[in-house]
């Protein structure tokens, strides 16, 4: 008895021992409150900014204006401050006004006689609309000198629906709203520029993947520039249009794309898919008004929907990035941390994971006094993660500091991070902590890209800083233009051996640096020769594959012929769906975006052809649905074999 005990108590104290070496999570350190809303009041965030007196002004899908006293407190005051506007997708403060985008013009809203509600509504520009369903208006921002930009959705093909038209001025376009009311257009090439916005003056907006995007990105926005979406170049011969590219040279040029990478290698066909790539960067190098964005969001893990972008003003009070951006994700319900450089000219940089977990689609976000950052969500119609249509919730953070990557910037022969605090050296100097892969989006008239013409990035040297607080990682091949996916998963922090709570960024390279490239003599160049993380999740992936999804002579799964696996319950594979984004186009019992789980068990796929729909998907399979489902490569075969188990499981 004495030693079973013994036994016992030893378990426990190692059991004990292994949580609390745990590294903490996310919501370890930023938490999610979501405020009191008053019965009846329904909140589909289009607008957030925070007032001179600390009220929040939120406007809605709905049309109308809500401004929240006391909105950090546990009562907050809802009062209506405006109504009967159509669909308001943003508000900005000036000199006492609230001034809101609504579907066709920008509006000045003021409350003359000091009741609490606006009694004028004055138009300050109309501008032109189809009539079409998806000719959204976002915006406005304010200018330095007090003026506004708005930008505009374009609508969509009638028979090709993916395909985005401009059937009027302004969309497809960022335009300008001079303080004297006049319109002015700015730049085009946009799709769907749901996030613009101003970061220290400077113009930006945020575009959704689709037709010519291959997936979400951030861009710097200039006068006369052309972001990659052609359709409002229609308008680009108009009198007053700075843009100075046009249709017919956009298609032409599009036809002389070679098949070839940035240092003019052929770019291997399997790659490919059914036509030649093509990139926007090689329409940059012909034509010096076409913008490439500052940030490549990775489909599918970072770039969804792109929202909201919002720079850290907070001096501290929201934790160790002040100065740093923040970018909303609408399908995703997710929030990433965006660390901006600029290069030979030309903003670029790095993606990072920051706080999953919203209850729906993250589209504004606003900075209270306080520190903490609101987040205004909707849903409807546009399908995201999360169990709720829409709402307004607050992130906290609780003043302890995060293991992050606190920057990363290129190098003329790698990168150089920098993290929140110091790393452990012996991990930080282990070639196996790291990885690195980098690879392109095509720019092509598809609905979003998957990944392509993707390569394992040598990693030939590290060194760490005297103060263990930056590495810099020496790469055999850097890609202009190129997305680098760098992996620190074998990095430690120094005092408490922590992992990070975030191993991976992906850095867009538009440029790459001048400069002094490192010695060999100064690199490390060891390997603890232990299993990395990538063959360890390689072995598990083939070892489930084999479980699962090696089909028999009839084509079903021999393992769960066999009676030897167990599907997985809804709470087991819902952190894998979230993890996957496959919660922004579908639910368990209910029509999204996409079909639902419910409805895909109907059809009665071998579990193998579920995995494989996943990675190839067929629109034809569901051809009632308006939206197709574009490849998830990105999705790991471990995770995708489990969700094709849990979703026949609902047939039973």
């Amino acid at each position: 008895m004495k030693k079973i005990a013994h036994i016992a108590f030893a378990l426990l104290a190692t059991l004990t021992m292994l949580k609390a070496q745990e590294s903490p999570k996310e919501e370890d350190f930023y938490k999610i409150i979501t405020p009191p809303i008053p019965e009846g009041i329904i909140l589909e965030v289009g607008g957030l900014t925070t007032l001179p007196n600390g009220s929040l002004a939120i406007s809605t899908r709905r049309g109308e204006v809500w401004i929240v006293d006391n909105p950090t407190s546990r009562t907050p005051y809802f009062r209506k401050f405006a109504t009967g506007l159509h669909e308001i997708l943003g508000l900005a403060y000036k000199e006492g006004a609230l001034y809101c985008a609504q579907r066709g013009e920008l509006t000045k809203l003021v409350d003359k006689n000091g009741d609490g509600k606006a009694d004028v509504y004055e138009t300050v520009y109309a501008w032109p609309l189809s009539g079409h369903y998806h000719e959204y208006s976002f915006g406005p921002k304010l200018a330095p000198d007090g003026s506004f930009f708005v930008s505009g959705n374009v609508a969509f093909g009638d028979e090709e629906w993916w395909r985005g038209e401009s059937r009027v001025p302004g969309r497809g376009w960022i335009f300008h709203i001079t303080n004297d009311g006049k319109y002015e257009p700015y730049a085009t090439g946009v799709r769907s520029p749901a996030g613009i916005s101003m970061l220290n003056g400077e113009l930006f907006y945020t575009d959704n993947q689709g037709d010519w995007m291959g997936t979400g990105g951030i861009f710097q926005v200039k006068k006369g520039g052309f972001m990659g979406h052609p359709a409002g170049l229609k308008w680009a011969g108009l009198p007053n249009s700075p843009v100075k590219l046009t249709e017919k040279q956009f298609f032409a040029e599009r036809d002389n794309r070679q098949h070839k990478d940035a240092q003019g290698r052929a770019i291997k066909p399997e790659n490919t898919g059914n036509e030649a790539p093509q990139f926007l960067y090689q329409l940059k190098e012909k034509y010096d008004m076409v913008q490439l964005p500052a940030v490549w969001l990775p489909y599918g893990v970072h770039g969804v929907s792109t929202s909201e972008l919002i720079m850290d003003n907070t001096k501290g009070d929201f934790g160790p990035f002040t100065g740093q951006v923040f970018v909303g994700d609408q399908g995703q319900s997710n929030i990433m941390r965006v660390v901006l450089e600029k290069v030979k000219g030309e903003y670029q940089g790095a993606s990072i994971g920051f706080r999953s977990g919203f209850q729906s689609g993250v589209l504004r976000m606003a900075f209270d006094k306080d520190g903490s950052m609101f987040v205004g969500e909707t849903n409807r119609g546009w399908g995201s993660a999360g169990d709720a249509n829409q709402g307004l919730q607050r992130l906290v953070w609780n003043g302890k500091m995060p293991f992050e990557m606190y920057t990363v910037k290129a190098q003329p022969d790698g990168f150089e991070i920098e993290f929140t605090m110091p790393v452990d050296r012996k991990s930080a100097e282990d070639l196996d902590s790291y990885k690195v892969s980098s690879y392109l989006y095509k720019h092509y008239p598809v609905y979003g890209s998957p990944p392509i013409n993707t390569e394992e990035v040598k990693i030939t040297g590290v060194k760490v800083s005297d103060d263990n607080k930056k590495v810099r990682i020496v790469l055999d091949n850097m890609r202009q233009y190129y997305v680098h996916k760098i992996q620190l998963e074998g990095v430690r922090a120094a005092t408490n051996s922590w992992s990070l709570v975030h191993t991976d960024a992906y850095y867009t390279l538009n440029n790459i640096p001048d400069g002094e490239k490192l010695k060999v003599s100064e690199l490390k160049t060891t390997r603890s020769g232990s299993t990395s993380s990538a063959s360890a999740s390689a072995s598990t992936t083939k070892a489930v594959e084999k479980e699962h999804v090696s089909p028999d002579g009839k084509g079903k799964p021999a393992a769960a012929k066999a009676g030897i696996t167990k599907a997985p319950t809804f709470d087991e594979i819902k952190p894998l769906l979230q993890k996957n984004t496959c919660l922004a186009c579908h639910a368990a019992d209910k029509k999204v975006v996409g079909p639902s789980y419910a409805d895909v068990a109907k059809r009665k796929y071998t579990n193998e052809q579920i995995v494989n729909l996943i990675y190839n998907p067929k629109p034809e399979n569901w051809p009632d649905y308006a939206t197709p489902m574009a490849p998830m490569p990105q999705v790991p075969k471990v995770d995708a074999v489990k969700i094709a188990a849990w979703i026949n499981s609902l047939g039973k």
